[in-house]
């Protein structure tokens, strides 16, 4: 399919049933974290000159690439983190992008004492389809990372 396909929807919405407890799985959803538990990330490192009340951290990627994202909203109460991409090396194919990662336990059933994770992005109406479907990928590989690092904290 060609890359300049156009997108039905800038919208990608995965999630995932994490068998660790809302504690591991929370433990990791800060933008400094990252790299520990999403495999195509090397580093994240606070931007230099940045002050304390905007948070903006430099994800490095295995490929080379990196993305400033900036922290919009974080709530321990709630259990969602909200951040946007601001700079990217090499330049993004589209305008804007933020996204939202929330966090709740499951309470009952079989799997109580795990955590439902669903992670959102919307994307500016200038994403073509590559992107939109790049971005569904990439979150569900990283929960499947995120699942690894909180079980293996529940191990420990």
């Amino acid at each position: 399919m060609a890359s300049n396909a156009i997108a039905t929807t800038n919208e990608v919405d995965v999630s995932a049933v994490i068998e660790a407890p809302l504690a591991h799985v929370w433990h990791f959803i800060k933008l400094g974290e990252f790299h520990k538990f999403w495999p195509a990330i090397e580093k994240a490192e606070r931007v230099k000159g940045t002050t304390s009340d905007s948070d903006v951290y430099k994800w490095t990627f295995k490929d080379g690439t990196s993305l400033e994202v900036k922290q919009d909203e974080h709530s321990n109460i709630n259990h969602f983190i909200t951040y946007s991409a601001i700079n990217a090396e090499p330049e993004l194919p589209y305008s804007s992008m933020v996204s939202t990662i929330r966090c709740e336990p499951v309470t009952s059933g079989k799997l109580e004492n795990s955590t439902f994770v669903r992670w959102s992005a919307r994307f500016s109406s200038d994403a073509d389809l590559g992107v939109i479907e790049d971005a569904k990928y990439k979150r569900q590989d990283a929960l499947k990372g995120l699942e690894a690092a909180a079980s293996s904290m529940s191990k420990a």
